[in-house]
């Protein structure tokens, strides 16, 4: 199963996640970024996604200005902005 992964720390808030998949993604009270349904640790949040889920996500990896999130395919190999 594809997953995202967000490096949140380093997150600037331009908003583009949310622009791209809107579903997943929000902006929190702090200015930043953050998965609406992912869960984070130290940090990093990561959420399993269906194939079908992909295509937004990939857009808002490659969109993504500080290179933040990243979409690892079944196997575990980085798609998208790597």
């Amino acid at each position: 199963m594809p997953k995202i992964i967000h490096y949140r720390e380093n997150c600037i808030g331009c908003d583009s996640c949310v622009l791209y998949a809107p579903r997943y993604w929000q902006i929190d009270e702090d200015g930043k970024s953050s998965l609406t349904r992912g869960t984070y640790k130290d940090g990093v949040g990561q959420l399993d996604i269906d194939d079908v889920e992909l295509p937004g996500n990939i857009e808002a990896s490659m969109a993504c200005p500080v290179g933040i999130i990243r979409i690892q395919d079944n196997s575990g190999k980085n798609i998208g902005r790597m």
